[in-house]
């Protein structure tokens, strides 16, 4: 049997048929409504507004949110089904973009007030409205305890000044969960606020000439004196450290699955390939360099996923581990990395081509590696949580 993408994931004894169902129900979506367009919506740089509520429509938006805010609820293998499914797509900007409510609306979700859940999150399940998540500035990306953007209290509103930059979705969003300091230095001062597109003052500009993520769109947002009402803030004042650092735990497991299935997206196109290239008079796939090469991608991809296993039982015991959340991480990247490297020695002259999807995932390993926190914060990060 040659190795897919499905053969090459290790059996879960925690997937059920609800699970499978789930996987196959995506996959149709996937493969009818984004996998034949892929290839152009990441050359034209963006995707189309009509996608958002048709993926409202299957579940993929809602899964996993609040049923009373129009979610559904689903544990933490049918998110990592989901990631799976679309990175199976081979564009990264599609689910960047597709999936951003995922770390705009928790914060709204676990800290904002019921009013706010009630008007931001139903529209955004229903891929009616967008919302990103504000956090890096120009000035720094995972120091986040050290952020510039001010939030002053004048009465009964704050006045925000400021930009924030590399924001995935930020050209599209009408809201934005936003780091904010509204004290004084470090992560005590640090707060989060749901800042709305449409306020006065505040303007965007399209950062376009990206390596990879073509098809997301992603922006540098900027604050002039806007005025934001104070019920808009997202849990307490000079709380927002811990609203943060929650998120990204999140945020990296999602990433981290979803590379170690580009990864075998690479496995899958390199195995074929190598089984029907014709070199010095044999397949591709006789040259023992060669089988080394796709034995090294399956023993990584192997470890990958029991790491993802053990990170995902401990998030649904409800003892998540953040050291090994940000390890597994790194771990991902780096496995992601290997393979799409290994795939396009593989692949020769075609990889180098645009339109495989390996070609595309080569390109696309930097964004992974360095969004949602660096592989050296990461491991800076496991080592001060392990008490080194």
């Amino acid at each position: 049997m040659s190795l897919t993408f499905d053969s090459a994931r290790l059996p879960n004894p925690h997937l059920n048929s609800d699970h499978e169902a789930w996987r196959e129900q995506l996959r149709r979506f996937i493969d009818t409504e984004i996998m034949p367009y892929a290839v152009e919506w990441d050359e034209q740089g963006e995707m189309p507004i009509a996608l958002w509520p048709k993926a409202g429509e299957v579940g993929l938006l809602g899964l996993g949110f609040p049923e009373a805010y129009g979610g559904i609820p689903g544990d933490v293998w049918f998110s990592q089904i989901a990631s799976e499914e679309l990175a199976r797509i081979g564009v990264g900007g599609i689910p960047a973009s597709l999936m951003v409510h995922t770390i705009g609306l928790p914060p709204i979700i676990n800290w904002g007030t019921e009013a706010m859940k009630a008007a931001i999150v139903p529209a955004v399940l229903r891929g009616e409205d967008w919302i990103s998540l504000g956090i890096t500035e120009p000035g720094g990306g995972s120091d986040v305890a050290n952020l510039r953007t001010t939030a002053v209290r004048d009465g009964d509103h704050f006045v925000v000044n400021g930009s924030k930059t590399y924001i995935t979705g930020g050209m599209r969003a009408n809201w934005v969960s936003t780091a904010v300091r509204t004290g004084g230095d470090g992560a005590g001062g640090v707060s989060m606020l749901l800042i709305p597109t449409d306020a006065p003052g505040f303007s965007r500009t399209a950062l376009d000439r990206k390596q990879g993520w073509w098809a997301s769109d992603t922006a540098t947002l900027y604050f002039d004196n806007v005025r934001v009402p104070v019920e808009n803030l997202i849990g307490e004042e000079n709380q927002g450290f811990k609203v943060i650092m929650t998120n990204f735990n999140s945020e990296r497991m999602g990433m981290a699955v979803q590379m170690e299935a580009y990864a075998r997206v690479c496995l899958e196109e390199a195995v074929a390939w190598a089984q029907e290239r014709q070199t010095f008079g044999k397949r591709l796939a006789d040259h023992q360099v060669i089988r080394h090469k796709i034995a090294a991608m399956k023993q990584k991809i192997n470890a990958t996923q029991a790491y993802i296993r053990i990170c995902n039982e401990a998030i649904a015991s409800g003892t998540p581990n953040p050291a090994d959340i940000a390890l597994l991480k790194v771990q991902a990247s780096e496995v992601m990395e290997f393979c799409a490297r290994e795939a396009l020695q593989i692949l020769g002259g075609i990889g180098f081509m645009r339109g495989g999807r390996a070609e595309r995932i080569y390109r696309e390993v930097r964004v992974n590696a360095i969004g949602g926190g660096s592989e050296e914060i990461m491991r800076d990060l496991a080592a001060r949580q392990y008490g080194i």
